[in-house]
């Protein structure tokens, strides 16, 4: 099927289905919507309304549009935008599959990598194709829809898609078409790493990134995840504003340079947030096991282990307790030797029974006789105060290494 005249079904109607079901609506195409009955009901109250970082406000009042609980038996769409969570794809594959003809084209707009296979898996005579989103959908109330952060929609390139590009670009969503989309969606997933981070920092999207604490966290989910492609040979495609290859050394900057260098990055309002922290405040299931569970799975299939990628999942089980700061999100805790290093405090020296009595050099450097009286007159001009490691080695503490050969137990005793 390639007729971009026919009817748009949207299977899924969350946030990204209402969205780009929305903006197709909005450029003139017969949506419909298929989706739970919360939605539903806010939907034929409300209506549906479209913002975004851009600007736009588009309102489609109720009475426009087409809601439905299942899959209406007379419908032949010409194209299907599954939009479920990942972990409904084989579920509602099934659905479609016993409703649809076959050689209906099916387009992917989900988080993960597997969810076009998954479908063709359970409804084989559909046309599955892969799709990715790269922007964050959040809805900010009932039938409020809002892209806070840019980007362009991408598929597999294919025929079924190539009359749909105007109707997109109309719309305001520019769709890209990839010959490969696999190295595409492992980029994506690179990103969305980020999901489940912004869930339990309870933070909106650009304050959790200003945050050096969280982006570490993400930083060392990213580099597990980038061992492991490379171990299996995929080459994560570019999708946000920075290489995946520099996503962890960006992220680690200080908050001063990161600001600077991360501008685009940066792009988005304080509404946006992570699809994940909805669905955990809304207590929903979440798509934890597309994302970190696809990265432990890919490491497995290697021979390999990716521990805070596993961590991350264990995190999302029934029952377990979720830390929130970015310490314990990494498994890690701050000694207190640590702690007081990083605020600039002086450690406590070593005990007395490690310390050697003072060489004469350093009671020299020191000004003072091996009696402890000084060798210089009262009189005498001050001297300008002797180095650390001088002062240190005349107390009776261990030298300190940075004398550089003044001192004759550094020189023997480094």
């Amino acid at each position: 099927m390639s007729n971009a005249s026919g009817p748009v079904l949207v299977m899924g109607a969350g946030t990204v289905g209402c969205f780009v079901g929305g903006a197709l609506q909005s450029a003139g195409a017969d949506v419909v919507f298929v989706g739970r009955p919360r939605v539903l009901t806010a939907l034929s109250s409300q209506g549906l309304t479209l913002t975004d970082l851009d600007g736009r406000l588009q309102q489609i009042k109720p009475g426009a549009l087409s809601l439905h609980e299942t899959i209406p038996p007379d419908l032949r769409p010409a194209l299907v935008l599954l939009c479920v969570k990942s972990g409904g794809t084989a579920a509602a594959a099934a659905e479609l599959g016993a409703a649809l003809p076959a050689g209906t084209p099916v387009l992917c707009l989900q988080n993960g990598v597997s969810n076009a296979d998954e479908g063709r898996a359970a409804a084989p005579g559909l046309h599955w194709l892969p799709g990715m989103v790269p922007f964050n959908i959040a809805e900010l109330g009932p039938g409020h829809v809002h892209r806070g952060t840019a980007g362009q929609l991408a598929a597999q390139d294919d025929a079924a898609l190539r009359p749909w590009l105007p109707a997109f670009a109309a719309g305001g969503l520019p769709l890209t078409l990839h010959t490969d989309m696999r190295p595409v969606l492992w980029g994506k997933l690179l990103l969305n790493l980020n999901n489940p981070v912004n869930a339990l920092s309870g933070l909106p999207l650009r304050a959790q990134l200003l945050d050096a604490g969280y982006r570490r966290v993400l930083a060392a989910l990213q580099v597990e995840a980038l061992a492991v492609l490379k171990a299996a040979g995929i080459e994560p495609a570019r999708v946000g504003s920075v290489a995946p290859r520099w996503l962890p050394r960006v992220l680690g900057l200080p908050n001063w340079l990161f600001r600077r260098l991360a501008k685009r990055m940066l792009r988005m309002d304080d509404r946006a947030r992570s699809s994940m922290a909805d669905d955990l405040a809304l207590g929903r299931p979440v798509e934890i096991d597309a994302l970190c569970g696809a990265v432990v799975r890919l490491a497995q299939s290697q021979g390999r282990d990716a521990p805070l990628n596993r961590r991350m999942v264990g995190l999302f089980a029934p029952g377990a307790v979720r830390p929130g700061t970015p310490q314990a999100l990494r498994g890690r805790s701050r000694s207190p030797t640590r702690r007081r290093r990083r605020l600039g405090a002086r450690t406590r020296p070593e005990p007395a029974a490690d310390r050697r009595p003072p060489t004469a050099d350093c009671r020299r450097l020191m000004g003072r006789r091996a009696d402890g009286q000084t060798s210089r007159p009262a009189s005498a001009r001050p001297r300008p105060p002797p180095p650390p490691h001088a002062r240190a080695c005349a107390t009776g503490r261990p030298a300190t290494g940075h004398c550089h050969g003044a001192c004759s137990r550094n020189r023997t005793a480094g």
